[in-house]
């Protein structure tokens, strides 16, 4: 018999952004995170670098605010970044409570470093694990609660709504998820769900991204009547380590922040000709530059180089990128490091507001899957973490809030498979995932024109049916939910791509070179949408 589960809060994903709303909420509420693999398996695992906030005397509120307005190319909502900062010092003093074990200098103080367009150290770390200190430390919080059950092995198929039950109203009951052990698909009902499922770097060829970072979210959402934002700002991280076997290592930018510089293959330095500010240009135009050089020489990979920082310096403060550099016969303190740009951050996303809501009432996001205004056309380094921990914990506030209102959810039916079949084509899947991912890289990466992106529209347009089809007649799998998922996004990236007539931010495009006067949100709204509640 299919499993059926109710909880008071589903929770889809379990990084920071999921596992900070579970944390904070009532622990009279039965709440329940989901993830596909294990709880701390997520992108911010990965997290090297840090996380952004007004933490020195020597900084202030309105310098963090002006730097990721400067940043976001015109995009940001200033409101969105406003409210960020400002909540900014009390988020990292909840994770110091929570026993995450920053970085400390010699005097016993916090460490700061210093990342790209940032004009203050603001950045507090873990030396270069700050993403693993985190997640296995809420991950161990979240475990210690009687009130919260982790569940891994699950992948969310799709969000349940009212509307999908024809039932009146604009509300979100829950999910369903497949348990990939016995590939079955349960049902999960609750009266608040939360998606916290990050990115969609994955659409990618090459990423800093776990392979879990499929964009389900934003695509269920989509699915589900919410409206996206601004998807044609991928951001790409300048500096992924450039080796065969060296699967998705990032080289965190506090590697320049910290003095490192980024050279040809001669050895010399170039970036002082594309920015004033070299090495420590915000990532888009960082980015670009290692790209305008590649294809200038028909380079794979440029370096970054450290080693003229002392061998005792640069253990300490990179002690993760030492050791795995080693694993490859890199020795950073002698030798430079190949890199290559990759796929890192979604900046756009579902639409959200202050309080975390979507577009469908008692459904919340929070996290890279999330459009708040934030990022703008350009995410500033390490405020994504800050922005899952920001507005996780306001999400738990409004859930708090509300619960007493909310009734319990409505029968559903259980997943149908009675109409599917196993399937005997996985090639189809496995074929149809290196194409998506080999056009998009090709057709919709780091600069672009619009012949690329009709040829990737309409490649996705014949994926997508594709894909459609076998949904529809095969057995789920974990692999044709995530396949599904990319398709979706993708197609919501190029869309956004094509109407965007304009160079800002992340996307680049050899057509329209300058930027139009007035900066504008690009905004998809699916046919089924509805407005905030209020």
């Amino acid at each position: 018999m299919p499993q059926s589960h109710e909880y008071d809060v589903l929770i889809i994903g379990s990084g920071a952004a999921g596992l900070t709303v579970a944390l904070n909420l009532p622990e009279h509420l039965n709440v329940c995170v989901v993830s596909k693999a294990d709880i701390s398996s997520g992108a911010t695992l990965w997290a090297q670098g840090g996380i952004a906030a007004v933490l020195d005397d020597n900084d202030s509120l309105e310098n963090h605010i002006q730097d990721t307005l400067s940043a976001g190319g015109g995009l940001c909502h200033e409101d969105a970044v406003r409210f960020t900062v400002e909540h900014g010092k009390e988020s990292i003093n909840w994770l110091i409570e929570s026993g995450v074990d920053f970085t400390r200098d010699e005097h016993a103080q916090y460490h700061l470093t210093r990342e790209g367009g940032h004009s203050h150290r603001r950045i507090i770390h873990a030396a270069d694990a700050t993403g693993h200190a985190v997640s296995t430390t809420l991950a161990s919080q979240a475990q210690s609660r009687t009130n919260i059950t982790l569940i891994s092995g699950r992948v969310a198929v799709d969000l349940i709504t009212n509307r999908k039950l024809s039932l009146p109203g604009n509300r979100c009951v829950g999910a369903y998820v497949l348990n990939v052990e016995d590939n079955h698909v349960e049902l999960v009902r609750a009266r608040f769900t939360v998606i916290a499922t990050g990115g969609a770097s994955k659409a990618y060829r090459y990423t800093t991204n776990p392979d879990g970072a499929s964009g389900d979210g934003i695509a269920m959402a989509w699915r589900a009547g919410c409206r996206v934002s601004n998807m044609e700002f991928n951001q790409f991280h300048p500096t992924c380590l450039y080796h065969p076997h060296a699967k998705s290592f990032l080289i965190t930018e506090a590697v320049r922040g910290e003095g490192g510089v980024l050279k040809l293959p001669d050895g010399s330095r170039f970036m002082d000709r594309f920015d004033k500010r070299g090495e420590l240009a915000p990532r888009d135009i960082v980015a670009r530059a290692i790209d305008h050089e590649m294809k200038r020489l028909g380079a794979d990979h440029l370096y970054l180089d450290i080693s003229h920082k002392p061998a005792d310096f640069i253990k300490h403060h990179f002690p993760t990128i030492y050791e795995k550099c080693l694993e490859f016969g890199i020795d950073i303190t002698t030798q430079p490091i190949p890199v290559v740009p990759a796929a890192h951050y979604t900046c756009g996303g579902i639409v959200s507001d202050e309080r975390a809501r979507t577009d469908i009432n008692q459904l919340y996001v929070v996290g890279e899957a999330a459009f708040t205004g934030l990022h703008g056309a350009n995410r500033m380094a390490s405020n994504s973490l800050l922005e899952c921990l920001v507005y996780g914990r306001a999400a738990a506030e409004d859930i708090a809030r509300r619960e007493a209102h909310i009734p319990p959810p409505p029968p559903v039916p259980d997943w149908d498979e009675s109409q599917v079949r196993d399937s005997d084509e996985d090639v189809v899947i496995s074929h149809n995932w290196d194409e998506l991912r080999h056009f998009m890289w090709d057709y919709v990466g780091i600069v672009r024109t619009t012949k690329r992106l009709q040829r990737a529209k309409h490649r996705v347009d014949l994926l997508s049916r594709e894909i459609g089809e076998f949904y529809s007649n095969y057995r789920v799998t974990n692999d044709l939910l995530e396949l599904r998922n990319l398709v979706t996004v993708s197609d919501l990236i190029i869309c956004s791509a094509l109407q965007r007539k304009e160079s800002r931010g992340l996307h680049y495009t050899l057509d329209y070179p300058g930027l139009l006067n007035e900066p504008r949100d690009t905004l998809l709204v699916p046919t089924t949408y509805r407005t905030l509640s209020p």
